[in-house]
């Protein structure tokens, strides 16, 4: 398979630190980073037909449908900054969109070479993702177990005032990783019994050491 494009797929539940391992990714491996929310926002820009049916969606405040989203990735992946393989974040979502994946490379005749899963245990994530503080004046992020300011409520940085956001209430973050734990994680069975899942340690690693491990196994992809 060596020559062949990179196809590759990531996988992580929120607060994995997968968005931070695909920015690493993406110019390491000269791939581009793929993520739906972003190319659903473009779709919407360009005006495109599927773009358009997905504003509707969008503006009255719904889900995207499945029919709707493949299409706009069906579009994407023909571009030609595709041709040396893409990594996708945020597609599939759930077991539907992966059998339509898998059909639109046949068809072009290729094939994902290696899904990437993130694996961080849920209370893990939890604390990251409730743990999470802004500064009002400032924006500087910490995190009150992982990354926690000086001085408690207050931003190193400029003195402002931090928060929570109200996404980041533990209630919210727990239906969060139960939506995820619903629709996605499905798919790692599903990749693992292709063959082509590999599972990176996420759990109290800094981003340098996931990388490393992540490398490997793309550098070992590419060989293959």
């Amino acid at each position: 398979m060596a020559g062949l494009p990179l196809d590759i797929v990531l996988l992580g539940a929120p607060g994995s630190g997968k968005g931070t391992q695909a920015e690493r990714i993406a110019p390491a491996f000269a791939v581009p980073h793929i993520s739906t929310g972003d190319i659903l926002r473009d779709a919407v820009k360009g005006g495109t037909a599927l773009g358009l049916a997905a504003k509707a969606f969008m503006d009255a405040g719904n889900l995207v449908p499945d029919e709707v989203v493949i299409g706009i990735i069906r579009e994407r992946l023909t571009l030609p900054d595709t041709t040396a393989g893409f990594m996708l974040d945020g597609f599939p979502r759930t077991l539907e969109q992966a059998a339509a994946l898998d059909e639109m490379l046949a068809d072009a005749q290729r094939a994902l070479r290696l899904v990437l899963l993130i694996d961080v245990p849920a209370e893990e994530l939890v604390q990251r993702l409730a743990g999470r503080r802004a500064c009002r004046a400032c924006g500087r992020g910490y995190n009150v177990v992982f990354d926690p300011p000086r001085v408690v409520g207050v931003c190193d940085v400029c003195g402002g005032e931090l928060f929570q956001r109200d996404d980041d209430n533990e209630a919210t973050v727990r239906n969060r990783l139960a939506v995820y734990s619903r629709q996605t994680e499905p798919l790692i069975g599903y990749y693992r019994d292709q063959g082509i899942l590999a599972t990176v340690p996420g759990a109290g690693r800094d981003p340098d050491q996931v990388f490393a491990d992540v490398q490997t196994l793309l550098a070992g992809a590419q060989r293959a």
